[in-house]
């Protein structure tokens, strides 16, 4: 396994356990669970995300609703078809996870309790965009590689300085960032009037480096909707 490709896609966050562990699939005989974690922000509201666990991470582990958590891992993206049409999941893969049970180390984790670092390419054209109270959004979507010629597509969101210098970003341009992952609701209209409330993840970010030296450009990059 290619270790330099284990290091392009890191995620750590920390929260608590708001939902029953539900099974997902099983890989080559071992069991994936999925669960949502609430991981608060520092502006005093929380991100609800994703989490996949395998069995063997948390044999005699207690991951009942209402536990504290830190977790290690990887935000990956796959392709489920919903209604005759295919959509972009993402989870937080966990790679390990720990319990929290002392007071003192859970409020000191809480501190800084949502992290991730990307080293990928740009694989669609940014959107650039303003808000009406004037505030500069970009809209990104980041291919990072992994180990088995896989990779994962990462949607991103910049903002302001940050957001007019990835407005100039060409697909294929190789970039890393930095910043957090965060749930976003949204409301999708359909043609009979009906408005449904949905969820949205993506990374929010607040720190990015390009890759000036490198032209490796991806040859064909998938995009996905």
């Amino acid at each position: 396994m290619d270790n330099k490709l284990m290091n392009t896609n890191l995620v750590e966050v920390v929260g608590k356990v708001v939902s029953p562990l539900e099974f997902s699939h099983e890989m080559y005989g071992e069991g994936f669970y999925d669960f949502k974690l609430e991981v608060p922000r520092l502006s005093e509201t929380v991100d609800i995300l994703p989490a996949t666990v395998s069995e063997r991470l948390i044999v005699d582990m207690d991951l009942s609703v209402g536990t504290y958590v830190k977790i290690y891992g990887q935000l990956r993206s796959y392709n489920r078809y919903i209604d005759g049409s295919s959509k972009l999941i993402l989870t937080i893969f966990t790679r390990d996870i720990r319990v929290l049970e002392d007071d003192k180390e859970i409020k000191e984790l809480l501190r800084s309790p949502n992290e991730i670092f990307l080293d990928g390419y740009i694989c669609k054209s940014p959107i650039y965009r303003t808000t009406p109270f004037g505030r500069e959004i970009s809209d990104l979507l980041i291919a990072v590689n992994r180990p088995y010629n896989k990779s994962d597509y990462i949607p991103c969101i910049a903002w302001g300085r940050n957001a007019r210098f990835c407005e100039k970003l060409l697909v294929g341009d190789h970039i890393k960032l930095w910043g957090r992952v965060q749930s976003r609701e949204y409301q999708k209209k359909y043609p009979n009037g009906e408005v449904e409330t949905k969820v949205a993840y993506e990374v929010s970010i607040s720190k990015l480096e390009y890759i000036e030296n490198d032209n490796n450009r991806l040859a064909a990059c998938k995009e996905e909707a």
